[in-house]
This record gives structure tokens, sequence and C-alpha cells, in this order.
């Protein structure tokens, strides 16, 4: 029993991963926005790397799920 309940407890904790992955996101479309208003010329440049660090964000966010659903699971 105390084995399936640290389970879900620990997979509960690993939620706690995509928040942060949403926070990162949102921190840096706002920082990218902010480049853009400071320095329309640099738009494309800012945009490829803001979308490179999106992606790896919600990669992290996904690990934690994909972790989470093994503990549930496994």
């Amino acid at each position: 029993m105390e084995l399936t309940a640290a389970k879900m407890i620990g997979a509960g904790l690993l939620a706690l991963g995509m928040m942060g992955a949403a926070i990162g996101i949102g921190l840096i479309f706002a920082a990218l926005l902010q480049g853009i208003a400071r320095n329309p010329a640099m738009q494309k440049t800012l945009f490829t790397n803001a979308i490179i660090g999106a992606a790896l964000a919600e990669l992290m966010g996904l690990a934690c799920i994909g972790i989470a659903a093994y503990l549930v699971f496994v």
C-alpha cells in the first residue's frame, strides 16, 4: 500500500514540472515581444531562437509527464 501511495505522490509532484515548462515558455515569449519592440530588424533571428527555446522547455515538461506516466502504470 505504501509503495502505491509513494508512486502517486511522486507522479503528482512531477506534474509541477509541466507547470514550470509553461511558465518558462511564457517568459520566453514575453522576452521575444520585448526584444522585437526594442529592435524590429532582429525579428526573424529572435523568433527562431524563441522557438528553439520553447521547444526545449516543452521537452522538459513532456519528459516529466512521461516519467509520471511510467510511475503510475509500472
